[in-house]
């Protein structure tokens, strides 16, 4: 049973900082597209951050600078440094593995919610 699970989630204050993790449970999404999706309360799921098997990135615009996603392959783990957090990044976070191919087809933009194959269960940022 394949699964991913978030960690790192919190409260924190505006202009904080957090980083969340995602430990994958195999091997097999060491050739994914991995990505970040959130989802504000009452709001559609959005496209955070993704990075490809060779570690290129895509970030939505409102955390360009902000967030940084990486992975390391040999721990099957994601990782999200979210910096100067504001409280409009206040959601949920999800973990999200899609096919290989997917973060070139969306580049310059992150996944998209529609086309993620597995879901992590979500951790929340509360940022005041």
């Amino acid at each position: 049973h394949v699964q991913l699970v978030e960690s790192g989630g919190g409260s924190v204050q505006a202009g904080g900082s957090l980083r969340l993790s995602c430990a994958a449970s195999t091997g097999t999404f060491r050739s994914a597209c991995m990505g970040w999706i959130r989802q504000v309360s009452g709001k559609e799921r959005e496209g955070v951050a993704s990075i490809d098997s060779d570690g290129e990135t895509t970030y939505a615009d409102p955390v360009k600078g902000r967030f940084t996603i990486s992975r390391d392959n040999a721990k099957n783990t994601l990782y999200l440094q979210i910096n100067s957090l504001k409280p409009e990044d206040t959601a949920m976070y999800y973990c999200a593995a899609a096919a290989a191919h997917l973060c070139l087809w969306y580049a310059p933009a992150p996944l998209v919610p529609s086309v993620v194959g597995y879901w992590g269960q979500g951790t929340q940022v509360t940022v005041s």
